[in-house]
């Protein structure tokens, strides 16, 4: 009695298996086109795609969405291969560029994912460019001729009583500033040409120019509005973007030793 008992719960259970694994297979397939189970994976892998690039939200309505170009995709393809596409030199040749497409892809992502910036390497550089950004800004105007003869009738002019506004709209041949006056708002002196920018930091609020300042662009007659030290956003701010410009550089350092030790004989464009 006892072995009749045993040989029918494996009886069972091999019956619940025969009934179950039609049910596993499912749970895998999203569908069935034409007698060809189309694999969940397919979605996930789309739905991992459109939730690395941002611009989607996880949502039963996307899932349904994407279920549905899966299915529709190997709709389409079942076709495309009925009618022996899939075995062109063209299709080849595409297949062959879009799997290199994706296994580059793959590649430089294993490469940023095991090569994160850290915060160390973000703040060191936050301190070199605010180092390289702190100091002095000056804001001047200027009105900018052609010759010197008329940069020294200007300075005549403001020494006589005229606006230096009112002379900058009405001789500068800067289209950038004149219409504004003359205004170059604020900058620091090597943020102009070597010229320029040494006249204008020999100045004093409100002073002008004693003779033209002469540079590659023409004659300058330079007044100094203001100064002010140079303001910085808190590193906090601007992380994100170091972060990311920082993994750019990483990643491209990468690119240029992978090329730096392959052997070919190609000669590459020098950048």
């Amino acid at each position: 009695m006892k072995l009749k008992s045993s040989a029918l719960r494996v009886a069972l259970l091999s019956a619940s298996l025969a009934l179950l694994s039609p049910m596993v297979a499912q749970a895998q397939n999203v569908a069935i086109v034409n007698g060809k189970a189309v694999p969940k994976a397919r979605v996930d892998t789309l739905m991992q795609q459109a939730m690395r690039s941002g611009q989607a939200q996880n949502t039963p309505d996307l899932e349904q969405r994407v279920k549905e170009e899966v299915v529709l995709r190997e709709i389409f393809m079942q076709e495309a291969e009925k009618r022996g596409l899939n075995a062109s030199p063209e299709f080849r040749n595409q297949m062959e560029l879009a799997r290199q497409t994706v296994l580059i892809r793959e590649l430089f992502a294993d490469f940023q994912k095991k090569n994160p910036v850290t915060d160390a390497e973000a703040k060191a550089e936050y301190d070199k460019f605010k180092a390289q950004s702190s100091g002095t800004e000056f804001r001047a105007r200027h009105i900018l001729v052609e010759k010197e003869e008329e940069a020294k009738a200007a300075i005549a002019q403001l020494k006589a009583g005229a606006k230096f506004e009112d002379l900058a709209k009405k001789m500068s041949k800067d289209p950038g500033s004149a219409e504004n006056g003359g205004d170059l708002d604020f900058a620091k002196p090597d943020a102009y040409v070597p010229e320029f920018g040494q006249a204008m930091a020999k100045l004093k609020k409100g002073e002008i120019t004693e003779t033209p300042v002469k540079t590659q662009f023409g004659y300058h007659v330079i007044k100094l509005e203001d100064t002010r030290e140079a303001s910085f956003p808190a590193f906090d701010e601007v992380k994100p973007q170091i972060q990311q410009s920082l993994q750019q550089k990483k990643l491209q350092d990468f690119q240029q030793s992978l090329r730096a030790k392959a052997k070919t004989d190609f000669k590459f464009t020098e950048q």
